[in-house]
């Protein structure tokens, strides 16, 4: 049975590849519209953008959905849900998925599948998704973040380094194969339970989280479990560049 949850859409205006990247058009329509759609095909029962410029959130409420200026100080995306939350004056057992504002092809499935997961267990309060890693160069690429899970699907450690070691198979000159199905590459799209929130954002930074660049890792420090749901294939990269822009409105208009 699907669970009722709220999807919060992180939107910042400044980029340094792309400046007001979240009202870029695509296929006729602002980014930042394309992701509340995907949100609203995913059965989220409110959707709302967490933005700093008066320019997004105008285009949002016109769209139809909620929006609301966020503190420019925040270091995270988990700061600024916990802010928003604390705006809506929202349960603290209800669920939120934190989807990217520059995700416009995040399959609604995934969304779905975050927030279900973390309503369909009670050890953690927090989700997320992975996928298998088929690719050694992936393995061995540090801007793709790896995960290892213990038989129940919780996360034992995130990390840009390949892990797990196989201490056989990768020698120093032969990092160009991987024959074992172990590896998991993490998709970046969190459920929370807004108390967790509420706990999150009274922690300080972790020491791993400093080494490794990881926000998630301060949830693992602070002794939290977080579940890991694995889905068939990593979904389209979200939009930081011009290319990445041109491949995904392509891959829009051929759909």
């Amino acid at each position: 049975m699907a669970c009722e949850f709220k999807v919060v859409i992180p939107a910042r205006y400044g980029s340094t590849r792309l400046p007001g990247k979240p009202l870029i058009n695509i296929a006729g329509k602002a980014m930042v519209l394309h992701v509340c759609d995907r949100a609203k095909s995913a059965g989220a029962t409110q959707i709302v953008v967490a933005t700093d410029d008066a320019k997004i959130l105008e285009e949002v409420k016109n769209y139809g959905f909620d929006a609301v200026m966020t503190h420019d100080a925040h270091e995270s995306g988990t700061e600024r849900l916990a802010e928003v939350a604390e705006i809506f004056q929202w349960r603290k057992e209800d669920i939120i998925v934190n989807l990217q504002g520059d995700e416009p092809l995040m399959p609604a499935e995934y969304i779905a599948l975050a927030a279900n997961s973390l309503a369909q267990q009670s050890s953690a309060e927090i989700a997320t998704l992975s996928a298998e890693i088929l690719l050694a160069e992936e393995v061995f690429n540090p801007h793709a973040v790896k995960v290892v899970v213990d038989k129940y699907s919780y996360a034992l450690y995130f990390s840009r380094a390949a892990i797990p070691w196989d201490r056989d198979e990768f020698q120093q000159s032969n990092q160009t194969s991987i024959s074992k199905k172990t590896y998991l590459r993490h998709i970046g799209m969190y459920a929370y339970r807004v108390g967790f929130l509420q706990r999150y954002v009274q922690w300080d930074t972790s020491a791993l989280e400093k080494i490794e660049m990881l926000e998630q890792l301060r949830i693992l420090w602070e002794g939290e479990k977080i579940l890991v749901a694995e889905v068939e294939a990593a979904p389209e990269a979200g939009v930081d560049t011009e290319a990445d822009l041109l491949r995904v409105e392509q891959v829009m208009l051929q759909n």
